[in-house]
């Protein structure tokens, strides 16, 4: 049974459903750091200041094993209040400092700095799935290691993250922050529930609030509107919830609209497509579900699937 209202009108309307690169090198220093020294390594308990032995105590002991250790595969982790942020294979926050400098790398952090934000080594590393491999090289610091830098900012953790997810590092001392999953500084303020993330292989795409793809399927139907994923396909295709279209970044507030499926639950339509995420997506720039049984795409900006690999 076809819907008989216009997509997005009111609440949505009931539809019966159908059959089924290597960056340069450069060398580290101590650099004047100003007021305060900008990297948190004197005494206080303000944020961007870390005390003892810079972790939070006076021994070693509280030092997260994970510091110093080579970062592996990297991940994405959608923090609420920042987006995206890289990681570590263990979850650890990656961070930047404004006083080093990418063009060409250089790390202005040593000493006592390094200790409170131990350099990343560049050993082993692995883009995430959500980022360009280009992005990641490396730059020889002052002792002659060589530490792992994103878009040729050099990369550090911070010692007072303690547990994955942690990002007590962003905004201390004015200088230092997360990375975004393009190497720049991450953004402040909370996740949109629609937003536009760019996939490194399949360019600008929707995502939800978690930061996951949102795909439309193809045996779907706009208009008149039909729901082909029923059952078993909600196993592995979960429908992504309504948005607050005052809580959009990056796609037009027209194409967002809100259907009722079968059995009375509420779903998200973009450009009048209703829009889900897949379970073999588990992080930010994950993109598994595309092309699955030639039905399954991500949605553009303008509400269109994606077909075809990013150029440029």
């Amino acid at each position: 049974m076809a819907l008989t209202t216009a997509c997005g009108s009111g609440d949505g309307g009931y539809a019966a459903p159908v059959a089924n690169g290597k960056a340069q090198s450069g060398s580290g220093s101590s650099a004047d750091y100003g007021s305060g020294n900008g990297y948190g390594a004197d005494s206080g308990t303000d944020k961007g200041q870390a005390g003892g032995d810079g972790y939070g105590s006076s021994g070693d002991s509280s030092r997260p094993a994970a510091m110093g250790a080579p970062a592996e595969t990297l991940a994405l982790r959608q923090s609420p209040e920042l987006g995206p942020v890289v990681t570590d294979s263990k979850g650890m926050a990656l961070y930047r400092f404004d006083k080093d400098t990418a063009k060409p790398p250089n790390s202005a952090c040593s000493g006592a700095c390094a200790t409170t934000w131990p350099p990343v080594p560049a050993d082993d590393a692995t883009a995430a799935s959500g980022m360009a491999a280009s992005a990641l090289g490396s730059v020889t610091r002052a002792d002659g290691t060589k530490q792992l830098t994103i878009a040729g900012w050099p990369a550090y953790r911070y010692a007072k993250d303690t547990a994955p997810g942690d990002t007590k590092g962003h905004g201390v001392g004015g200088t230092w922050n997360a990375f975004a999953p393009d190497g720049k500084k991450a953004a402040a303020g909370p996740a949109a529930d629609v937003s536009v993330f760019d996939q490194p292989k399949l360019g600008k795409l929707l995502v939800d609030k978690a930061g996951r793809t949102v795909y439309r399927f193809t045996k779907d139907s706009a208009w008149p509107m039909r729901f082909a994923c029923n059952g078993a396909c909600l196993d592995t295709w979960k429908p992504v919830g309504p948005a607050d279209k005052s809580k959009l970044e990056g796609v037009p507030a027209k194409l967002i609209s809100t259907v009722t499926r079968p059995d009375g639950t509420r779903q998200l339509a973009v450009d009048c497509w209703p829009v889900y995420t897949f379970s073999g997506d588990k992080q930010p720039g994950d993109v598994n579900g595309q092309g699955k049984k030639g039905t399954w795409f991500a949605v553009s900006p303008e509400g269109k699937k994606i077909t075809s690999p990013a150029t440029g």
